[in-house]
């Protein structure tokens, strides 16, 4: 992946640097790893970061880099690909899977089965999660293969730009057929895994949609405008419908479903290398079709 930018007549001796933090909008990280590897080029010569510009000159920030994972063993796993290019992939995450390597989780996770694809494939990149689901959510989960494609995500992610939904069966039956979920959330004191409502917590927001009313149960949509560890799982117990299957923050018990009923079924932001919008969508796995079919 090759990004170029033109120098301006205003911009008539500007450092190569200012450009790329300016310009193309790089990180400092980012600059000093093309700097360390000779990747920054002016009309084609490779140049140090305070070389100075004139007017038409072409910069070109070369993001290739031949890496590997710091520790990261790879295991070979199946992979229900999405979509896929040269700057990041798409997957359809399964339940019971962790997506990055934890403490309690050190490995068999889709890092893992990445790790192992990419070496199949003769690609030389660290594992970059953009999103994350826990353990036991299912759906869209997308991973860059360099450093520029994370940095842009993530930034959408910040403006809203990168939208996520997903689908949600909870307990009860939800008053409004649609409303905002606006609750801090926070580590809870003494635990590393259980989050709770808290005033001194991170604004979180989740929006959501009634799709379907059962009898003691309803499916909602939601869609996240922040990003916290079990943000809508907390949010759900917080209004009093906890999700179904839910065991971390309801001690309601079903034979229902295994698992938490949340599925991350729609994905969409602006494909950094592109522009265009990209739209991915995991359908819902049979465990959740059996749910909705059972209600």
């Amino acid at each position: 992946m090759i990004l170029k930018y033109i120098v301006l007549e205003q911009e008539n001796g500007r450092t190569a640097k200012w450009l790329l933090k300016n310009r193309l909008e790089l990180s400092g990280r980012l600059i000093n790893q093309l700097k360390f590897d000779s990747k920054i080029l002016v009309n084609k010569t490779p140049v140090h970061v305070n070389h100075i510009t004139s007017e038409g000159d072409v910069l070109e920030a070369v993001i290739e880099f031949d890496e590997e994972s710091d520790n990261m063993v790879p295991q070979e796993m199946p992979l229900d690909i999405i979509y896929e290019d040269s700057t990041l992939i798409a997957l359809n995450k399964s339940s019971n899977i962790v997506v990055h390597p934890t403490s309690y989780h050190p490995d068999g996770t889709y890092a893992n089965g990445l790790a192992a694809y990419y070496k199949s494939q003769g690609e030389h990149t660290k594992i970059r999660p953009v999103s994350r689901l826990d353990r036991d959510t299912t759906g869209v989960i997308v991973f860059a293969k360099n450093p520029y494609i994370q940095e842009r995500l993530i930034k959408q992610m910040q403006t809203g730009e990168y939208v996520k939904k997903y689908l949600g069966v909870v307990w009860g039956d939800i008053e409004k057929d649609s409303g905002s979920i606006n609750l801090p959330i926070a580590r809870m004191p003494g635990s590393i895994i259980l989050r709770h409502i808290s005033d001194e917590g991170a604004i979180s927001i989740t929006d959501y949609q009634v799709k379907k009313r059962f009898q003691n149960a309803t499916l909602l949509e939601f869609r996240l405008k922040t990003g916290r560890t079990h943000q809508i799982r907390v949010h759900c117990q917080a209004i009093g419908h906890p999700l179904i299957g839910e065991t971390l923050y309801s001690d309601i018990t079903t034979d229902l479903i295994s698992r938490q009923a949340l599925h991350s079924y729609y994905t969409s932001f602006i494909h950094p290398e592109t522009g265009k919008l990209l739209e991915l969508n995991a359908p819902l796995p049979a465990d959740f079709k059996a749910l909705l079919n059972a209600l």
